[in-house]
């Protein structure tokens, strides 16, 4: 759960933000006593630094917050406002006059993130420090933002024996329920009768049945499909991954994971819009009727597969999934995946890698990215690599060899069964956070969703 802001600004304690190049000025207003007592304390303004002013009686007067320099803030997101969350026990105001709106509202949003505790197996205590909504920002918008992000966190850092595709689709169905969306689910051999072929053949080997989660929101606006990848646990299947590879496959749902916490944003805020989430939830596992390297697969939009490796499942579960959403001709279709390693090689974990032909939603999550801190890299659908796709006795090629490109060519297979919609985009993201940062401890996390959701009004015409 993210934590929220204090609506209450009476005896909240002041918080002056000071800038690297304005630390003189800032000692300088303050009294003698106090200026010694942040000298004496090497105070230097870093970003993310914090000095409490004593008020003599054993209080804190005010607290010094470091924004750093220019460039430090643009190396480090979130810094500042994880620092006032982890301020002591109290209720803080941030004086933000001399702060540049998007600075104020990347230091609120840090704030709320910095709260976040995985805590369903273990006691673990939220940090007390409350803050007063800084000046001329939506405390409530901010609030629907942190919360999409943290269920994003808490999916993909549940466990795969608690996070299977049942219990992907309960997640799902609670989100429906909460806002009034529509909910229809395809499970086990139905998916056959309902021409799913590639999700239930991904998904047949496992004891959990695979499932096509279909849930529907909204009653007027423009139609906007998400796509979201649910493994939700991949052990490579026939081609199965060594140990070191399967360690973080529970994973391999971020995909789904931020899809949903998307859908929650969209739905709190309540935009505009006719909203649709597919999400094809599987766990790829072995057993005697796992789909099998060499296997020829017909997708549901009559495209053959061969499979030459039973560890690119992703994009079969998908293509099913985004043949059924083109269908409906949405006005805008993104696809969302931990789709692939070569991403992470191009990019690192940081980034969101994004595929799009319409420069108009490539200019738009650009803009948008940069106002969130939610960074986001376009990637190219390279037509010349088209020919890597194409296997000598099927249309398509799951996996093909030679190590290059391997993004990009899961982009074009994608886009393949996107086919009929003018505005996609695919996303090929990492979903997990290594090391600690600031606002994002190690683990689950969301990536392109703050980025999609503020793009919104600009990629439907409306901003």
């Amino acid at each position: 759960m993210a934590r929220q802001f204090s609506p209450d600004a009476s005896s909240a304690i002041r918080v002056i933000p000071v800038a690297n190049d304005g630390l003189e000025a800032a000692l300088s207003a303050l009294q003698p006593g106090q200026a010694e007592w942040v000298r004496r304390l090497g105070f230097s303004a870093g970003l993310g630094e914090t000095c409490l002013l004593p008020d003599g009686q054993g209080g804190i007067a005010a607290v010094l917050a470091g924004r750093g320099t220019s460039g430090a803030r643009l190396r480090k997101r979130f810094a500042l406002g994880a620092a006032l969350a982890a301020l002591p026990d109290g209720l803080y105001r941030l004086d933000a006059g001399a702060m540049p709106m998007v600075e104020r509202e990347e230091t609120a949003l840090g704030f709320l993130l910095a709260g976040y505790r995985f805590d369903r197996y273990r006691e673990n205590p939220a940090p007390k420090a409350r803050l007063v909504v800084p000046e001329g920002l939506d405390a409530a918008a901010l609030e629907i933002t942190a919360e999409g992000e943290c269920l994003t966190r808490d999916l993909i850092n549940t466990p795969p024996n608690d996070m299977g595709p049942e219990q992907l689709e309960n997640a799902a169905r609670a989100l429906a329920d909460r806002f009034g969306a529509a909910m229809a689910v395809t499970t086990g051999e139905d998916l056959l009768t309902t021409n799913f072929p590639l999700i239930h053949a991904v998904g047949r080997a496992a004891t959990r049945a695979p499932r096509l989660i279909d849930m529907r929101w909204g009653e007027s606006g423009p139609q906007v499909t998400l796509v979201g990848k649910g493994v939700c646990f991949d052990t490579g299947g026939l081609n199965l991954k060594p140990g070191a590879s399967m360690g973080l496959m529970k994973k391999d749902m971020g995909g789904a994971a931020t899809v949903l916490g998307l859908t929650r944003m969209i739905m709190a805020a309540g935009v505009n819009l006719r909203l649709r989430v597919l999400i094809p939830a599987v766990e790829n596992a072995v057993a005697g009727d796992a789909f099998r390297p060499g296997d020829i697969l017909t997708a549901r939009n009559g495209l053959t597969v061969e499979v030459n490796n039973t560890d690119a499942e992703g994009r079969l579960v998908l293509a099913d999934a985004l043949s059924l959403a083109a269908e409906d001709a949405p006005d805008l279709m993104i696809c969302m995946a931990t789709l692939t390693g070569a991403a992470r090689v191009a990019v690192g974990p940081d980034l969101a890698p994004f595929y799009t032909d319409d420069e108009g939603i490539a200019a738009s999550l650009a803009e948008a990215a940069t106002q969130v801190a939610d960074p986001v890299w376009r990637m190219p659908f390279h037509l010349p690599y088209e020919a890597m796709l194409e296997p000598a006795i099927a249309d398509l090629d799951n996996a093909p060899g030679g190590g290059f490109a391997g993004s990009i060519t899961a982009a074009l297979f994608l886009r393949r069964f996107a086919a009929g919609v003018d505005r996609f985009a695919h996303f090929d993201i990492y979903g997990w956070q290594p090391t600690d940062a600031p606002a994002r401890p190690k683990g689950g996390v969301g990536q392109g969703a703050r980025a999609i959701f503020a793009a919104l009004p600009r990629m439907l015409g409306d901003g």
